[in-house]
């Protein structure tokens, strides 16, 4: 199988395969991390982030808006990658096992259904504030809070991507 191929197989066509792949992970007691974002404009901070919430399992699943969410969190000029594009780059990290999109605001119904071990989100969040930390934490999982670098967004990025485009248009 080729290098690309591999990237492939780790974005979930559908949440049937999805919680297939992760039963038999749990049924090897992989430990089961899951994080969630929109991941738009990939940086350096998502990928310490990524690598930084790795560490605390075996298995890393990240769950994806797709675009139609990325656009209601985000604005009318998000997202500016689409989900696939989105899709490969999170899939064609080491640190992450397997890209699951999903279509809701927040992705407690995706939470519910993976039952992760650890949900590991920025520490720009409070542990009240952090989706499905009520439910892992009932079932006996973990919430971890993953140190951001500084000054760097998705949002910041955009934001000066477009103010440059207002001015070389004018």
């Amino acid at each position: 199988m080729s290098v690309k191929e591999n990237i492939e197989n780790k974005i979930m066509p559908n949440m049937e395969i999805a919680l297939n792949i992760i039963s038999i992970w749990k049924n090897n007691k992989e430990k089961i991390v899951f994080t969630n974002g929109c991941f738009d404009l990939f940086h350096a901070g998502h990928a310490h982030s990524l690598a930084d919430a790795a560490k605390y399992g075996t298995k890393l699943i990240v769950g994806l808006n797709d675009d139609a969410s990325v656009h209601k969190l985000k604005g009318r000029n998000r997202p500016i990658n689409k989900l696939s594009s989105r899709a490969f780059v999170l899939a064609s990290l080491q640190a992450v096992d397997l890209v699951i999109p999903f279509s809701e605001l927040n992705p407690e119904n995706l939470i519910q259904a993976i039952i992760p071990d650890v949900l590991a989100k920025g520490s720009d969040y409070t542990l009240e504030n952090i989706v499905g930390a009520a439910f892992v934490l009932e079932n006996k999982g973990e919430v971890v809070r993953i140190p951001l670098l500084p000054d760097i967004s998705s949002t910041k990025i955009a934001d000066v991507m477009l103010k440059k485009n207002d001015q070389d248009a004018n």
